[in-house]
């Protein structure tokens, strides 16, 4: 049996894959900018919190009480915004005492040799209608780690009081051990009492700042 016959029929040439279609970009929505300035957040109208699985089966929620941050949002050019929020570590707050003095202690948020945890933005851009991606530095216990926040434009409104508000919803997850919040319990089943993985949440609303601040 001939296995290459010169009567053989030669194989199609494959035709070479088309390129893909480019991205469109994503264009910031013209009424934005006159957003574009320098604002704060608003502590008791916000809330930057967590949530982990405690225990396999639950949610543990909490949230920082103090903290003061810098925002600068530039709806022409969202890659020129930032963000500089630093929180109180003894401020956490999970609605148990005695649960919130373990995460203020050595085990977890070391509070007395690591007062504040930080956030600074590195860059920030445009992935959807009203959705940004801002990445940035987080500092927990001395330790930095990038990090990658999705935050929504959720809307703005002058208020009765003629402050300027305006309103974004932000999460991220991470694996606490990268901070060396390594604390871990085990369950009598073999689970862990705490789960690595930690979300993040920041309902914000952000008061325009004073430019004579």
């Amino acid at each position: 049996m001939k296995l290459f016959s010169r009567s053989s029929t030669p194989p199609h040439p494959v035709a070479p894959a088309a390129p893909p279609a480019p991205t469109a970009a994503v264009v910031p929505d013209p009424a934005l900018a006159a957003l574009t300035g320098e604002w704060t957040i608003d502590p008791a109208h916000s809330r930057i919190g967590f949530s982990v699985r405690h225990a396999m089966v639950t949610t543990v929620r909490g949230s920082f009480a103090e903290y003061e941050s810098r925002l600068y949002f530039d709806g022409r050019n969202p890659a020129r915004s930032r963000a500089e929020i630093s929180l109180l570590t003894a401020s956490v707050d999970t609605g148990v005492e005695q649960r919130d003095a373990h995460l203020v202690g050595r085990d977890f948020l070391d509070a007395g040799r690591h007062p504040r945890m930080t956030f600074t933005s590195t860059a920030v851009h445009l992935t959807a209608k009203d959705v940004y991606r801002m990445t940035g530095d987080l500092t927990i216990r001395g330790t930095t780690r990038p990090v990658a926040l999705d935050l929504t434009y959720i809307g703005h409104v002058t208020d009765p009081f003629g402050y300027e508000r305006v309103g974004f919803d932000g999460t991220t997850t991470i694996n606490r051990s990268d901070w060396g919040l390594t604390y871990n319990a085990r369950l009598a089943e073999g689970g862990a009492m705490v789960s690595e993985r930690l979300r993040l949440q920041f309902d914000i609303a952000a008061i325009r700042s004073d430019p004579s601040d």
